[in-house]
């Protein structure tokens, strides 16, 4: 059995042993499974072209169903820089902890993803290269999504014009609110995309994706490559890339199962 396999099945035992129903057919957990503590932290990494607070509607969702949710503020100035900020959040965690990561940052999770205090991983539209990959490659493989012609870089920084957020990247958002996202939006250094992982924690972890099949800032087919390469639980919502912004419950939904709860 591969050790993310192992790890799912310890997971799903300490659910069945916190009285899911979901789970209540399981084996008995062991004694040390009954002494861990519950899946009950989720940490959430944001994107490119966005900030912590794009998480909020799905905060809200994961708060009413009693867990404990931080929003990671990345500074999208480096690969190092992001994964820090991560950590610095992972290690205030009391416990089992789901880290989910959109666009971007799933490069990010897939980096800070080997902490042990990660119980699995949640890829929302996200990016999921393996150790060492050229991403830029791979990407190079798949059509080329309308977004990327935005791009707008001075200063050594980069950011998308307004077209290209409004229609390209948060097209099926309501135009008052994504005109005011793209007022906030996480402007980036214009090197960013060209790091490289030196771990992909997704190979030891149990994993989860969500595809957005109408995404024009990642190519749908990539999502699909990435979900299946990592055999991740998979769900596709008719979405742009701002899932966790136009289908929040549906991605709150996905984390939950993820946590041991869906």
């Amino acid at each position: 059995m591969k050790p993310k396999n192992v790890l799912l099945a310890t997971l799903l035992a300490l659910s069945a042993g916190a009285g899911h129903a979901a789970f209540a057919a399981d084996p008995a957990p062991t004694e040390a499974a009954r002494a861990a503590a519950p899946i009950r932290n989720v940490v959430l990494v944001h994107g490119a072209y966005a900030d912590g607070s794009c998480w909020t509607d799905v905060i809200e969702r994961l708060q009413k169903a009693g867990l404990h949710v931080t929003s990671v503020q990345n500074p999208l100035t480096s690969l190092a820089d992001d994964v820090a900020a991560t950590r610095r959040i992972l290690d205030l965690q009391d416990g089992p902890t789901i880290l989910v990561g959109h666009s971007w940052a799933g490069t990010v999770i897939s980096q800070a993803g080997d902490n042990p205090k990660v119980a699995g991983l949640v890829y929302v539209a996200a990016r999921a290269p393996d150790a060492g990959e050229d991403y830029g490659g791979l990407a190079a493989k798949f059509p080329t999504p309308p977004a990327s012609a935005g791009l707008v870089k001075a200063g050594g920084y980069a950011q998308l014009n307004e077209q290209a957020f409004l229609h390209d990247f948060a097209g099926d958002v309501d135009p008052v609110k994504a005109r005011a996202l793209y007022a906030a939006q996480g402007r980036i250094s214009d090197t960013l995309f060209a790091s490289r992982t030196t771990v992909a924690a997704w190979r030891d972890k149990p994993t989860w994706y969500a595809v957005s099949t109408h995404d024009r800032t990642t190519s749908p087919d990539l999502e699909r490559f990435l979900a299946k390469r990592m055999g991740a639980y998979t769900v596709e919502l008719p979405s742009s890339h701002v899932s966790m912004l136009s289908h929040p419950d549906q991605i709150a939904k996905l984390i939950l199962k993820a946590t041991g709860r869906g």
